[in-house]
């Protein structure tokens, strides 16, 4: 056998090898963290998410619910761990956020993105009774009486003050003049809604629908590109006031910052069939989760442009530390 014969054979069997491996992957379960309390949405969607991975890649994939410090604990957890594929994590709005509030030094960039498959835009309710009918009155009310109007819905810095913040912000409003009544969720924004001590709640639109559907709240805007299907009354911020505005929270699939290419490729074109399928689309519908697809590349430009935007805002509502 030649010399140059046994090199090129050499370097068939290396490549034959090497494609064998890249095929193999995963050889062993995974593990997707999720930043957030077993029972949530967040844990829903990761469970759902996590049933369609183990079909789609033919291995176990185990939901690890790692919480506490408003998800800095789970995050932190995917940005630790080893770039090789078998820990993954559901990564939330919040990663945007932690840098700039001082609560963890942890980002974006310490992540991959692999891919989005959530996007809940923020909507701007007010109480059924209330003299705003649009957009425009309560901007001009909030804007001629600054501290008289208050905003609840979320805890402090949460993505849907940011969301709601920033639009105030938008449109020449200083934020810090509408000042937050904390609440853990909607849920407890609206009684207080309802009970008139505070005038607008930053909630989704599927959060608000049982207290619209009572009679006991109007949703004036919500703050995405387009009209949601299910709420086709309620306009955009953008048909509101002629500036578009988005903002909300949302929900993808990350690995830790160096994940090989070739793995990161295989989950995105893995998690893009789960949610493609009818059983993901049916579960998000049922639940009222908004879907929103970004693959690796998309993903880390919203996920960079999610941040800039909240840098901003934080600072402005003096959370910055």
């Amino acid at each position: 056998m030649s010399v140059l014969f046994r090199r090129v054979a050499a370097c068939a069997l290396t490549l034959t090898v090497a494609g064998a491996a890249q095929a193999e992957y995963p050889e062993r379960p995974i593990q997707l963290i999720v930043p957030w309390a077993a029972g949530g949405g967040t844990d829903a969607v990761g469970r759902t998410l996590a049933s369609g991975l183990e079909e789609e890649l033919g291995t176990p994939v185990n939901v690890v619910n790692r919480t506490g410090a408003g998800g800095v604990v789970g995050h932190s957890a995917m940005t630790q761990a080893e770039p090789d594929g078998y820990t993954i994590g559901l990564a939330t709005a919040e990663i945007t956020t932690y840098h700039w509030m001082g609560t963890s030094e942890i980002t974006y960039q310490d992540l991959t993105p692999v891919a989005q498959v959530n996007f809940d835009a923020a909507a701007f309710n007010v109480q059924a009774s209330s003299d705003w009918d649009t957009v425009e009155q309560a901007l001009a009310d909030i804007e001629a009486n600054p501290n008289a109007y208050k905003l609840s819905g979320f805890p402090t810095g949460a993505a849907y003050h940011l969301a709601f913040a920033g639009f105030l912000n938008d449109q020449g409003i200083d934020p810090t003049t509408v000042p937050v009544v904390p609440s853990q969720g909607a849920a407890p924004g609206f009684q207080e809604l309802a009970a008139g001590g505070v005038s607008i709640v930053a909630s989704s639109l599927p959060e608000s629908r049982s207290m619209r559907e009572a009679g006991l709240v109007k949703s004036l805007a919500v703050f995405a590109e387009d009209r949601l299907d299910a709420f086709p009354k309620v306009p955009t911020a953008g048909e509101a006031t002629g500036e578009q505005w988005v903002g909300g929270t949302w929900r993808g699939i990350v690995g830790p910052a160096g994940l090989p290419e070739a793995k990161r490729d295989r989950l995105a074109e893995a998690v893009k069939a789960v949610y493609e399928s009818d059983a993901f689309q049916d579960f998000m519908a049922k639940r009222g989760f908004g879907t929103k697809w970004a693959g690796p590349q998309a993903f880390g430009e919203f996920m960079a442009q999610a941040d800039e935007h909240n840098g901003v805002i934080i600072d402005k509502l003096g959370l910055a530390r």
